[in-house]
């Protein structure tokens, strides 16, 4: 590493402790965010020499087949089966307010505190997804899915043994500019936009079970729309 390289990272780690995220710093140094991850992460994060390869792009079904839905990860069994190297890690699990949609999909008050597990997912080393699952923390804030590290075998298999079926989900898309954290996290270059899908899954009961955001970076998903079995129009 040349010594001016070692600078750079050494002013770009002093400038994350100072509270500066990965878009001031970038704005800063006139790059793009992506840019000065590449350069936090120093050599090894450099593309060999040539055509820069094509990010990836991941394919999300809607509505969410079951097989998938009740796989490990839902984005796992997406992206593997796409021939995509598939990788996701924790960054949170813990109590945090409701949001107004989360909260709506929850029937809770916004800003009342729930469960939430919220994972980065990455395909070929370039993170494309942020997922977070919510639960409220009245009816599962004292079981495992409020513990950290991954529950297994899966979400679906620890809410069944809680005793809950799932009756029915309702799913929304909207496309809009990404906050501060998400522009961050998903390294976006600027003017790029995310796509966000709210699934909420309600038990036989009707007893909301399980929220589901996930943000994904627009230029990087396909999203493929099924038609509603036993239906013949067009």
């Amino acid at each position: 590493m040349t010594e001016a390289a070692k600078m750079r990272r050494q002013a770009i780690a002093e400038a994350r402790e100072s509270g500066m995220s990965l878009e001031e710093i970038a704005g800063r140094l006139g790059v793009s965010p992506g840019r000065i991850s590449q350069m936090r992460k120093g050599p090894t994060a450099r593309a060999p020499e040539g055509p820069a390869s094509p990010a990836p792009r991941v394919q999300r079904a809607l509505p969410t087949e079951p097989a998938v839905r009740g796989s490990k990860s839902l984005f796992l069994a997406e992206a593997e089966r796409q021939g995509l190297r598939a990788d996701r890690q924790m960054l949170y699990v813990g109590l945090e307010p409701a949001s107004d949609h989360v909260a709506a999909c929850l029937r809770v008050e916004p800003g009342v505190d729930i469960v939430a597990r919220r994972k980065m997912m990455t395909a070929n080393d370039v993170p494309v997804r942020i997922a977070t699952s919510y639960f409220r923390a009245d009816l599962f804030g004292d079981t495992r899915l409020a513990e950290p590290e991954f529950v297994k075998p899966s979400l679906q298999s620890a809410l069944i043994a809680l005793g809950y079926a799932f009756g029915h989900a309702e799913e929304n898309l909207t496309a809009r500019p990404p906050t501060a954290f998400e522009r961050e996290t998903l390294e976006l270059e600027p003017g790029e936009w995310v796509v966000q899908v709210l699934r909420a899954s309600y038990s036989t009961e009707d007893t909301p079970i399980h929220i589901l955001e996930t943000i994904c970076a627009a230029n990087r998903h396909v999203f493929s729309i099924g038609q509603v079995s036993g239906y013949d129009e067009f």
